[in-house]
């Protein structure tokens, strides 16, 4: 072997264990509700979090998206939780599949809201006493994180990326106990500004805290590279403001 080689192989080896030492604080978080089995993903700091964030997940449910925004969190000293709504046994392989299950959810709100209660207090019994907890998600997962918002959940923030807005009937935010935050593109046809207005309303009338931040021409899933909807500007702002609402509120 030449010592160009060999050099090279040492490089090969440091970087494998480098790469090895960056996963040791990553676990997998096991909890039920009923019958039923989930699995989450926890990321750690190096050393004392700046605060806890639980992460819910779109509608194609927890993968290399929440992983990767919580090792991010976890690169900053926050320790990140990716929750899973769905379930170990859900068959999620396309439009069809995402659609059957999140449209469960949305059907059947008190599961929806046991769901929530029941990954967070999992994720909250693995947490560091003292440290701030933030409830976080991505389009069906802004939409659960104002759910979670609403049905009372004790907590420090709620923050939503470009989540569904609409309140079901019967709900409300009389029961909401922290700050929320919305981002949101003016473009997106999903949830329009009309609905956006609509709910800060609400939180007005429930006199709770809450702010909002819109990212002009952005449509839905800007956040979401390789979507057609991914929009960087919108992407990196709306992460600087998800990062000062932890650092005000941790």
């Amino acid at each position: 072997m030449t010592v160009k080689c060999f050099t090279k192989s040492l490089m090969a080896i440091f970087i494998a264990i480098v790469m090895v030492f960056s996963r040791a604080h990553a676990s997998d978080l096991h909890y039920s509700v009923g019958a039923q089995d989930f699995k989450g993903h926890i990321e750690k700091p190096s050393g004392k979090p700046l605060g806890k964030v639980f992460i819910i997940h779109d509608w194609n449910g927890l993968n290399q998206y929440e992983i990767m925004r919580a090792e991010k969190l976890a690169a900053l000293g926050y320790e990140a939780v990716a929750l899973d709504l769905f379930g170990v046994g859900a068959i999620l392989e396309g439009f069809e599949d995402y659609k059957r299950e999140a449209g469960a959810l949305y059907a059947n709100r008190q599961e929806f809201q046991a769901r929530i209660l029941a990954a967070v207090t999992a994720a909250s019994k693995n947490s560091t006493d003292g440290v701030a907890e933030f409830l976080m998600g991505y389009c069906f997962g802004g939409a659960a994180v104002l759910e979670g918002a609403r049905m009372g959940l004790d907590i420090d923030g709620f923050i939503s990326f470009h989540g569904g807005l609409e309140t079901p009937e019967g709900q409300d935010y009389t029961q909401t106990k922290a700050p929320v935050l919305l981002l949101h593109g003016s473009a997106d046809p999903v949830s329009g500004m009309n609905s956006l207005a609509f709910v800060l309303q609400q939180m007005q009338a429930a006199e709770i805290s809450h702010a909002a931040e819109v990212y002009g021409g952005a449509r839905h899933s800007f956040t979401v590279p390789g979507s057609r909807d991914y929009h960087s500007a919108a992407d990196e702002k709306s992460w600087q403001a998800l990062l000062r609402f932890l650092k005000e509120h941790q």
